[in-house]
């Protein structure tokens, strides 16, 4: 009985730099972490300084004989551009190089494929696949069988389609109807917890920040939490309990990446909206990567692009336990920062306390007789309030408390002036 292997594919790496100052040798090192995670191996790399990528080859001539030669040299199955090509682009360059030929959005679309486990999720990641095939068809001709999988062939959008327009816009309408369903659902998940009164905080951070380990450190959630970039991509929220018995509950989202392909922010928008309807924001940072700063911006462009805006934001520095020094770790933008490892659960104790501040600062201080048909009122208040004190006398029962403007607005004819 013969034994069947996977062969792991041999990629070389390769981008234009257009700028002295760009990032671009930063990005070929993620690129290359992208590639480990979708199981290939990266064995070259290569960066042309150029004004501009040319439009029908991407590299220059003399550029694209010496990757032929590279890919000859080191025994590569494909090569992988940092940056998205077009469909000439990469036509031009599979039929000149004679290997496959990726880039760096067909190498993600792969990563989620294979971590995708909810229903949600693989709607999601077919309905980016598709769009992504949809805008290669006059590349590509009627045939796309290049493009079973990227890096693999695997994943939930890998279906037998009939690879025209007609036929992908018909799977595409048909995808963008189960997403409804699914939306009207969390919709209804959303409003519960509107009149539960309970505060939702949205965690958020570049991919591999720790994310996962926080929300497992925190609340037990137990969810897949690996040192690998989209480890995680289906969204879980559960519920805390911070020190001073206020609940909160935590939502993790996908974790955000330089270059993030819009094809999959409009497929996974309703997942990554956690954060705009959230009343605050918890921003994971890995204060042990050296491109901290970098990801930093991506993360507040990347929610700028959602419409996330005028919420309070708990920045939490984790990995904290591999730096070696200890200076200051600043990002203006937070309300509070602090310092972690969510991994070694320290810190945890801090980030708990800021999140009750917040909670605190947004409520309303009052001093009320609510009647003694108000009872249900006095146990909302206890709910989603911080009750400082209650008397029961003849008039009513007296209370003073900090309450949420939902509950301000119940009780303000009760409130003595």
């Amino acid at each position: 009985m013969n034994e069947i292997k996977d062969v792991q594919e041999r990629l070389i790496l390769f981008a234009v730099n257009t700028d002295e100052h760009s990032d671009t040798r930063d990005s070929i090192e993620e690129l290359k972490e992208l590639v480990k995670t979708a199981g290939a191996e990266t064995v070259g790399t290569m960066i042309q300084n150029l004004s501009a990528p040319v439009s029908g080859t991407y590299l220059g001539k003399g550029k694209i004989e010496e990757l032929r030669e590279m890919i000859y040299e080191l025994d590569a199955t494909g090569v992988v551009c940092d940056d998205e090509l077009s469909p000439a682009q990469m036509k031009n360059l599979e039929d000149t190089l004679g290997v496959k030929v990726m880039d760096r959005t067909l190498v993600i679309l792969d990563i989620f494929a294979n971590h995708a486990k909810s229903a949600e999720g693989k709607i999601q990641v077919e309905l980016a696949q598709l769009r992504y095939r949809m805008t290669r068809l006059a590349g590509f001709g009627t045939s796309m069988s290049r493009l079973g999988g990227g890096i693999g062939t695997r994943g939930p959008g890998e279906t037998k389609l009939e690879s025209d327009r007609r036929v992908i816009s018909g799977r595409i309408s048909k995808l963008k109807q189960e997403l409804k369903k699914i939306e009207a659902h969390r919709d209804l998940t959303r409003k519960q917890r509107e009149r539960n009164s309970l505060p939702v905080a949205a965690i958020v951070g570049y991919t591999n920040a720790g994310k996962s380990t926080l929300l497992n450190a925190l609340t037990d959630a137990g969810i897949l939490a690996e040192d690998q970039l989209f480890a995680t991509l289906d969204t879980t929220t559960r519920k805390m309990k911070l020190p001073g018995n206020d609940e909160i509950l935590l939502t993790d989202t996908v974790g955000f990446i330089r270059k993030l392909p819009h094809h999959l922010i409009d497929a996974f928008k309703s997942t990554l909206e956690e954060a705009v309807y959230a009343d605050y924001v918890v921003h994971v940072v890995d204060a042990s990567n050296p491109q901290m700063d970098e990801q930093m911006k991506i993360v507040y462009e990347t929610l700028a692009e959602l419409g996330v805006s005028n919420k309070k934001i708990l920045t939490l520095f984790n990995k904290c336990d591999k730096l070696v020094d200890q200076n200051p770790l600043q990002d203006f933008r937070a309300n509070k920062v602090l310092r972690i490892s969510a991994k070694k659960k320290t810190g945890l104790t801090e980030a708990c306390d800021a999140l009750e501040e917040f909670l605190r600062e947004d409520r309303i201080f009052v001093e009320a007789v609510l009647s003694y048909k108000d009872m249900a009122l006095l146990e909302e208040i206890r709910k989603t309030g911080e009750l400082q004190k209650e008397s029961y006398e003849e008039d009513g029962i007296h209370v003073s408390a900090y309450v949420t403007r939902a509950v301000y607005g119940k009780i303000s004819s009760c409130i003595i002036e």
